[in-house]
């Protein structure tokens, strides 16, 4: 009885130490949360920040240029690319007589970088506008447009 005993007991605390070991080693340290990092935001020209927005006026003092029908295929921590019509006022014979004219483009915005006006708010700084096919009389293939701060 004695020796069945003691088998006993050398067996559950052998079972013990093999749970608390098991234990030990399959429990994972605590991991530091990821801190979210949003991607950057689009600045207009009324200073309201945007993400992934349908349309974008670029000639902010008359309206003559905008961006329209933007679908966004890439918007991350570094660029973002779509792809819209530019909406362009031909001015012909000047502004208020002139024909809007619609060209195909690619819109790519990067060069991320702190806002001034909110600090803890990352914008894009800068947009390239490729024209696929034709573009407005005196524009080239891609323009190139620094952003509001």
């Amino acid at each position: 009885m004695r020796g069945s005993l003691v088998g006993t007991t050398v067996t559950l605390a052998a079972g013990a130490l093999l749970t608390a070991a098991m234990t030990t080693a399959s429990a994972s340290p605590p991991t530091a949360p990821v801190p979210h990092r949003p991607a950057p935001v689009l600045v207009d020209c009324q200073w309201k920040r945007d993400v992934r927005p349908a349309d974008f006026i670029l000639a902010c003092g008359d309206g003559n240029s905008r961006l329209d029908g933007l679908k966004w295929v890439k918007w991350d921590s570094k660029s973002a690319v779509a792809e819209g019509v530019n909406v362009v006022n031909d001015c012909d014979p000047y502004c208020a007589k002139g024909v809007f004219r619609s060209y195909h483009v690619t819109v790519r915005l990067d060069r991320p970088a702190a806002w001034k006006k909110n600090p803890a708010v990352k914008r894009y700084t800068r947009m390239s506008v490729t024209y696929d096919d034709a573009r407005p009389k005196g524009f080239t293939q891609t323009m190139v447009y620094p952003l509001w701060d």
